[in-house]
């Protein structure tokens, strides 16, 4: 694994000849060694296609390129960071969960309106998240930004996961995803603001989930 995990807001990444990574511009926090970074404007390793892809969705999150011999230090905003590991596999994310990912991840874009008809398009609207989400799919590993720390709920056939939009992250495997609405205790003690709204996944993966409601 490329990254390591310093303390809960920091990360560190190992950078080594021929190879690169990608990462949110002005998250460096420090590096030691022989490292370049400059401004990614192909879109990762999805190319051109992906970065009009995001732009299109309103996801153009600047990225940076970082390559060379050495150790990078990276945090965002004093965020809970959180490693994944893919092992062939897509991650779907949110783009400005994005801390730093391995340049070996391709990057692309997808419709979240094809995951859930119409309610996937709705989801994009309650929770002000786009209606497009970023992929990272193939071997590597990625760091994502949370507000108080990320936990990972399975996600099984049988068990279905519930999640409030505003703590949804990231998930991946064979997951499906729609917005449902629900009226709960929360909407009875005065907390109903967006609440009503859940968002379902089922299928067989894993879904991150922030401990929080917080925006980035």
């Amino acid at each position: 694994m490329t990254f390591r995990e310093i303390n809960s807001k920091m990360v560190e990444a190992t950078v080594a000849p021929g190879q690169r990574l990608f990462s949110q511009r002005g998250a460096m926090l420090a590096y030691k060694g022989d490292v370049s970074f400059t401004p990614n404007v192909q879109g990762g390793q999805g190319g051109l296609m992906s970065m009009i892809g995001r732009r299109v969705a309103g996801e153009a999150t600047p990225l940076m390129t970082v390559e060379g011999s050495g150790t990078v230090f990276f945090g965002h905003g004093g965020h809970h960071v959180h490693v994944i590991t893919l092992a062939g596999d897509t991650l779907y994310v949110e783009a400005d969960r994005l801390l730093a990912f391995e340049g070996t991840l391709r990057q692309g874009t997808m419709f979240m309106g094809s995951q859930g008809g119409v309610m996937g398009m709705v989801r994009g609207q309650v929770t002000g998240q786009g209606l497009f989400t970023t992929t990272l799919q193939g071997q590597g590993s990625v760091a994502v930004m949370a507000h108080g720390g990320v936990f990972e709920i399975p996600v099984t056939p049988q068990r279905p996961v519930h999640v409030d939009p505003q703590a949804y992250v990231a998930h991946h495997g064979d997951v499906r995803n729609k917005l449902s609405t629900a009226l709960g205790w929360r909407d009875m003690v005065g907390r109903g603001s967006g609440e009503a709204f859940q968002l379902e996944l089922s299928g067989n993966g894993t879904v991150y989930v922030q401990a929080s409601e917080e925006k980035l």
